[in-house]
């Protein structure tokens, strides 16, 4: 056991510097190139026909021949006549940084370029806590690209749409919700540790230099003041009044000083507050629009160049290789 345990340990130290030289190999190409903006393509994918698909699959396997027979002249009719409406579905998943916006821009401009605002709707599926403030607010006006479009928005929320998630739903013409999702947290936050006693306990000084009086309100590494705590304060209030403006403007009917307090509710209490409009999935609302509209997903991918791949799978295989081989050594130590 001693033998396999000390090999083991080996041969992953042999593994992490074969692999930290692939990377750095790679990473030296990469460098060595001119960088290409890498393009991307918006995916689109007829859902109804998948979910069809599903659906007979299913009863193919479960109905009798007589029964499976009028099914089919009863799809075949229903196939012949292709439904004139479409729904465009987005997916927005959104971290702290709202990086995810990029993809979202991509995926609206597309939908905007075909969508007829007579007939057609769009359906976007958020799932985010929020985050930076520039971040989410580009968000929300990318959202209202749609309905300054007149296209019909559905927001529906299955996990959470809070705080900067919450300030991007509210601009659809209608907030759609899973009875425990979580909506709300209609405020600000910051959070800024200050090191600068540990530094003079070291006998570490820090400089900093700045022009206008409140270039630098809070610092890490400085000595903050109480009149530069009361200019990132007076900041903070500023910002939730922006937000609360913004929602209040969107959704007109709700008591705005009730739920602009930081606090989040479950959807089912928030549907009395008037922050939204239904409890559903949004897979029953996305069925219930199966038998009226043409649905389809939208997705935006950006290619990745070659480095960029080698490099995320040569981690992927690092992070996998090294939890195999951590759970062998536990299992031989014993």
């Amino acid at each position: 056991m001693t033998f396999l345990f000390e090999y083991g340990l080996f041969l992953a130290k042999a593994v992490t510097v074969v692999l930290s030289i692939g990377i750095i190999i790679i990473l030296a190409v990469g460098a060595s190139q001119k960088p290409k903006a890498s393009a991307g393509e918006v995916e689109l994918q007829d859902l109804s026909k998948k979910l069809k698909r599903n659906k007979q699959d299913f009863i193919e396997q479960t109905l009798d021949k007589k029964a499976l027979k009028n099914y089919k002249k009863k799809q075949k009719k229903e196939q012949e006549d292709k439904l004139a409406a479409k729904a465009f579905v987005i997916n927005f998943d959104g971290s702290s940084d709202a990086n995810e916006v990029n993809n979202l821009r991509e995926e609206i401009t597309a939908v905007l370029q075909v969508a007829d605002k007579d007939k057609d709707s769009v359906i976007v599926n958020i799932n985010s806590g929020g985050g930076v403030v520039h971040g989410y607010g580009l968000g929300a006006s990318q959202l209202k690209r749609l309905t300054s479009a007149k296209l019909p928005l559905t927001v529906c929320v299955d996990k959470i749409a809070a705080s900067g998630g919450y300030m991007m739903a509210c601009v659809a013409n209608k907030i759609v919700a899973a009875p425990f999702s979580i909506i709300g947290s209609i405020g600000v936050i910051a959070q800024i540790p200050n090191f600068n006693k540990l530094l003079k306990k070291n006998d570490i000084d820090f400089e900093m230099i700045t022009s206008g009086e409140f270039k630098r309100t809070l610092t890490i590494f400085g000595e903050n003041t109480d009149k530069g705590r009361d200019k990132f304060q007076q900041e903070v209030e500023s910002t939730h009044g922006l937000f609360k403006e913004f929602v209040q403007t969107h959704r007109q009917d709700i008591e705005l000083e009730q739920v602009a307090t930081g606090e989040y509710w479950f959807a089912t209490e928030a549907l009395k507050l008037g922050l939204v409009d239904e409890l559903n999935t949004s897979d029953d609302y996305i069925l219930s629009l199966l038998e009226s509209h043409q649905i389809y997903t939208v997705k935006y991918t950006s290619k990745k160049s070659l480095p960029e791949k080698l490099g995320l799978g040569i981690s992927k295989a690092v992070a996998s290789a090294t939890n195999s081989l951590w759970t062998k050594l536990q299992d031989a130590k014993w």
